[in-house]
């Protein structure tokens, strides 16, 4: 199987989360342990380890081939564009939280006095 990598690497856990090998990040460390990692024909135990266009990634115990590959100046151009809008929202979801919080913030510093009762 090919992966296309747009960045300059991907460490071996983000590779086998984005493939959804393993479920979550804290589960690399099991799956290194049990499992049979090869990298470019050599045995890899670490889950940072950073792997590059041109890399493979053998799993022989599951049958599995990732080879890195570069993608095409089409591929780019998609990922870029989903990138800045993917970016966009965050901004927009960051700055509607902002307001949230301070809108929460002043909620909370407005104090009600203490209902007092008469013979007490």
């Amino acid at each position: 199987m090919d992966y296309k990598l747009f960045e300059e690497f991907i460490t071996l856990q983000a590779l086998l989360k984005d493939l959804g090998i393993i479920q979550s990040g804290g589960a690399i460390k099991s799956f290194l342990a049990e499992e049979t990692v090869l990298l470019n024909g050599e045995d890899e135990k670490r889950r940072g380890k950073k792997i590059r266009i041109g890399d493979v990634v053998e799993l022989p115990n599951q049958g599995i081939s990732i080879t890195l590959a570069k993608p095409s100046v089409q591929e780019v151009a998609e990922y870029q564009k989903e990138k800045t809008e993917k970016e966009r929202v965050a901004a927009i979801v960051k700055n509607l939280n902002k307001k949230v919080k301070k809108a929460n913030k002043t909620q909370k510093e407005v104090k009600k006095a203490p209902i007092r009762f008469p013979g007490t």
